[in-house]
């Protein structure tokens, strides 16, 4: 795991503070019931293209206020952001809540937490089975 800084980990805590977090078990419901949902991978480039959860889009951390309303324009869409644990998803979902969206969702652990409840990521490329 990486270290990150402290005065990082006090901005994300008060950001977790601001917004709601879903399980990865709950992530896989919604899936599995096949819910209406956006879900944004907001890692960088090289991670998305490492693997991302299947049905994900991207839209990193470093672009997503500034495209979010083009691809998503609607700010009633259940959204769920992902990172790799958890810190930049809850740093965007409270800067998009800022924005006017108001049915968002930060995934626990991120990307981490998802393959450690045994769920799988699609490698670049991949197509959904």
């Amino acid at each position: 795991m990486k270290k990150h800084s402290p005065h990082f980990l006090a901005l994300v805590n008060q950001a977790k503070k601001q917004i709601h977090e879903i399980t990865p078990v709950l992530l896989q419901e919604k899936l599995d019931r096949g819910e209406d949902f956006r879900l944004v991978d907001v890692r960088e480039e090289s991670e998305w293209s490492a693997g991302h959860i299947p049905t994900a889009i991207h839209l990193s951390k470093g672009i997503i206020e500034r495209d979010i309303e083009l691809i998503i324009p609607d700010l009633q869409t259940p959204i769920v952001l992902y990172c790799s644990g958890g810190f930049r998803a809850a740093l965007a979902a409270e800067n998009l809540q800022r924005m006017g969206y108001s049915n968002l969702f930060s995934l626990q652990r991120g990307s981490q937490g998802w393959v450690d409840a045994g769920y799988e990521m699609l490698e670049a490329g991949s197509k959904i089975k």
